[in-house]
């Protein structure tokens, strides 16, 4: 089986989410299991020969966009035994600060930018003469690929019997520009048209990859059943409705090469389920770092997290304040909405007893979170899958999660009556449920510690690694090629 994954990031190159992080990790865990991968992003401006040994390739060509000549070429990074990584030179479009905007909003041009990047993979594959059994576009920036296979491209050769599949990890992002870019995208406008491509007078990419492609899959189970709704559907409830059997979720899976409490580096001690006595000790590193009180018995709560509204954070905030005059601690790390870095920055000056705020991003700082805290707060009013609350269980951070999406599917509620579960969850959006339900976990964290340790460990020992994963992966592979294989011959 040979893929190819067309995505705006990939840690470490680029990263703005979990995104990036899902393709460092999948590929690896696909060829492991034998596929070949090849992983195409654009070169942006810090992906260099110095930072990441990557190289150039012969391989350039020119497309022409809207009549607009426009060159590339594509560098590579080839790790052994390993996916392949290619890199799609075009300065520009990609040689900028940041991957998608300023602060002052989106490049005016990123509809541009992603049809090039779209329309590029499938010229790379063409001049490579390299044959993929499958096209796999991660998010709407690489949507339209499914799309130029059925109408651009349609009976190459050497494409024909590529099948596609998009996923999405946030139904929320979906590339919606105006109906005049549709001569940049290049097809005909007999597909701006509510089945294919028109969205409420607009040009929407994701939607239109999602008509176009074989197999459509979200990354977990319970967000795929989610945005079948009006309520999290973002308007396109009814094109994914009609995907019927050809829509599926898979939850994301952690890398514990990386994220492992037995073998991270970057906390101050190690632990395990049959040892714990090194969270201790990160949890006094985490006060020290955050500068509150040395108190064990305080219980600890973690949150490392985008400031929005998607978050919870709204919710979180409304709470605050309350939690506040318990004897609680609180770490935040995290950046986002302006009116959140006010608010905690407020927060922190006023009660640095409590809280430690940090508004920012520290890779570093995150590890020692997860490792450091009693427990990982992750409130979000909708969550795709999440990773926080996977690697929170791993490192013993017991999680207290908004019941939605990968969070629900991946948090068990904690039953005192049968002593099983491995968090705790709360579903309404309210202030007082997110309160209820920590201390809810606070109370059993202070009366029931030997409780709470065995809590504790049933979550550290849950198996979310990419190799399970992967192997569903697999299987949709091949049920979209069988998927395309039995279209051409109708």
């Amino acid at each position: 089986m040979r893929i190819l994954m067309i995505t705006p990031e990939a840690t470490p190159f680029a990263k703005t989410g979990g995104l990036g992080e899902v393709l460092a990790a999948l590929p690896e865990a696909l060829v492991d299991l034998g596929a070949e991968v090849d992983v195409l992003l654009p070169k942006y401006r810090e992906i260099t020969p110095d930072a990441y040994g990557i190289e150039k390739t012969e391989h350039s060509f020119t497309l022409t966009l809207n009549a607009k000549e426009v060159s590339a070429g594509i560098w590579e990074l080839r790790k052994k035994g390993g996916p392949r990584y290619l890199f799609l030179e075009c300065d520009q479009y990609y040689d900028r600060e940041n991957l998608y905007g300023t602060s002052e909003g989106d490049y005016e041009d990123n509809a541009e930018r992603f049809v090039f990047l779209t329309r590029a993979a499938i010229e790379m594959a063409l001049k490579a003469g390299i044959k993929y059994d499958v096209y796999q576009s991660h998010d709407w920036q690489a949507a339209l690929a499914p799309v130029y296979l059925r109408t651009l491209y349609a009976g190459e050769p050497l494409l024909e019997a590529g099948a596609s599949i998009i996923t999405i990890h946030n139904l929320g992002y979906q590339g919606i520009f105006w109906h005049l870019d549709m001569p940049l995208v290049g097809v005909g406008w007999e597909f701006f048209t509510p089945k294919y491509m028109e969205f409420h007078g607009k040009l929407n990419f994701l939607k239109s990859g999602i008509v176009f492609a074989e197999e459509v899959n979200t990354v977990s189970p319970g967000y795929c059943k989610e945005i079948l709704t009006p309520a999290f559907g973002f308007g396109l409830e009814g094109v994914l409705q009609e995907k019927g059997s050809h829509l599926t979720g898979i939850i994301n899976g952690v890398d514990y090469k990386v994220w492992n409490p037995e073998t991270d580096p970057r906390i101050a001690a190690r632990f395990s389920p049959s040892d714990l006595s090194g969270k201790s000790r990160c949890k006094v590193e985490l006060q020290e770092i955050a500068q509150l009180p040395l108190k064990p018995d305080a219980p600890l709560i973690g949150m490392v997290s985008r400031l929005s509204s998607q978050k919870g954070i709204d919710i979180f905030e409304g709470a605050l304040e309350s939690l506040l005059e318990r004897d609680l601690q609180f770490v935040l790390l995290g950046t986002g909405d302006a009116r959140y870095h006010d608010k905690f920055d407020k927060i922190a000056k006023e009660v640095p007893d409590k809280t430690g705020i940090f508004l920012t991003y520290d890779d570093e700082l995150a590890h020692k979170i997860f490792a450091g805290a009693d427990m990982l707060l992750v409130p979000s009013r909708y969550e795709p899958c999440g990773l926080n609350q996977l690697y929170a269980l791993k490192y013993g951070a017991v999680p207290v999660v908004r019941s939605t999406g990968g969070l629900a599917d991946t948090v068990e509620e904690y039953d005192p009556d049968r002593d099983s579960g491995t968090g705790f969850k709360f579903v309404e959006q309210y202030p007082s449920a997110l309160e209820r339900t920590i201390l809810k976990a606070a109370d059993l964290y202070r009366n029931n510690p030997d409780v709470w340790n065995r809590l504790m460990i049933r979550g550290m020992t849950r198996d979310f690694s990419w190799n399970r994963s992967a192997k569903e992966y697999m299987r949709l592979y091949e049920k979209a090629v069988e998927g395309r294989k039995r279209s051409r011959l109708r």
